[in-house]
């Protein structure tokens, strides 16, 4: 913590060179022990992959080498169990809908949208003349509203709303990671940003589940003859599936519209790597404090190891 404060402590230069500041100690341990290294955050091991090709690697990961983390607590609220986390046949369904959703030929259909939105902002830019405008606030509205219309057809208050429950939720998520807490402790004690994000989990909850409703109640009293082509559209048409075995629940759709959102704003989720895998032993048998990172050293009762990409 006292290294990231150093690394705030002064004004940043005009450079795209942000790794140093935002995350001053894996910069610092990237000279000391090499480009792949092994730390611990309490008993959980966390293996640094800096090599792009071994990131291309596990990101592949078409044998189902590196199943994904399993998460809990406030990130599942923040995530949920949608296609960041999902794996397996459900990870294949909801990757093949997003695709089509968001194939070249739709893309081109949002256009329209996409110039309503811009142009929105940019009149609110002309009565701004003379004053300061903080371009990137600006930039992150436009992709909310973007994401909003395109993706979920819904207004721009509404997906407003969601955008800035789900930047709160994200916030939570980034301070409670700062706190030590044993496992499980939540169920016995609550802590004031449990209680909050319970509250922001269901609040989101009622409003995506408000927009699906007008959705589906336009088709069931003939108002639309279809759930619509976008990515709720989408998800929609396959939760109504008649073939059970093709259903998605509306749990899962939730989860969806809110990773979609999710995106606009946030970094994928680390995966997992298990100890003692083929491709894993491919890995620098590089040295971290106290530690060596080669995976077959970890002994079989050692916890999966997480590994995060800081690829420059």
């Amino acid at each position: 913590m006292s290294i990231k404060l150093q690394s705030m402590k002064y004004p940043m230069e005009l450079s795209h060179d942000i790794f140093p500041r935002v995350q001053p100690h894996f910069h610092q341990w990237m000279k000391l022990y090499g480009k792949n290294f092994l730390t611990w955050a309490g008993p959980q091991p966390h293996m640094v992959i800096t090599e792009p090709e071994l990131a291309k690697e596990i990101l592949n990961n078409k044998e189902g080498m590196y199943p994904k983390m399993k998460i809990r607590g406030i990130v599942k609220k923040f995530l949920g169990d949608g296609l960041v986390v999902a794996e397996g046949e459900k990870w294949f369904k909801v990757r093949k809908l997003a695709n089509h959703a968001f194939y070249a030929e739709n893309l081109k259909d949002m256009v329209p949208a996409m110039i309503a939105s811009v142009e929105t902002m940019l009149g609110k830019w002309r009565d701004y003349e003379g004053k300061e405008i903080d371009v990137c606030k600006e930039f992150v509205v436009l992709g909310s509203e973007v994401i909003s219309r395109t993706a979920f057809g819904s207004s721009y208050l509404e997906g407003k709303n969601i955008f800035e429950k789900l930047t709160r939720l994200g916030f939570i998520v980034a301070k409670s990671a700062e706190q030590f807490r044993f496992p499980g402790i939540e169920k016995i004690f609550k802590t004031e940003y449990d209680i909050e994000s319970d509250k922001i989990e269901q609040s989101l909850r009622d409003s995506i589940m408000l927009i699906i409703k007008k959705r589906e109640e336009k088709v069931m009293t003939g108002e639309a003859d279809t759930f619509g082509s976008d990515f709720l559209g989408s998800l929609l048409k396959v939760h109504h599936d008649s073939d059970k075995r093709n259903r998605i629940s509306v749990d899962d759709v939730i989860d969806e519209c809110k990773n979609e959102d999710c995106n606009n704003d946030h970094q994928r989720s680390p995966e997992t790597v298990q100890p003692g895998s083929k491709s894993s032993k491919k890995s620098e048998k590089k040295s971290s404090p106290g530690e060596d990172s080669g995976f077959d050293q970890v002994p079989k009762s050692c916890p999966p190891i997480q590994h995060a990409f800081y690829v420059k």
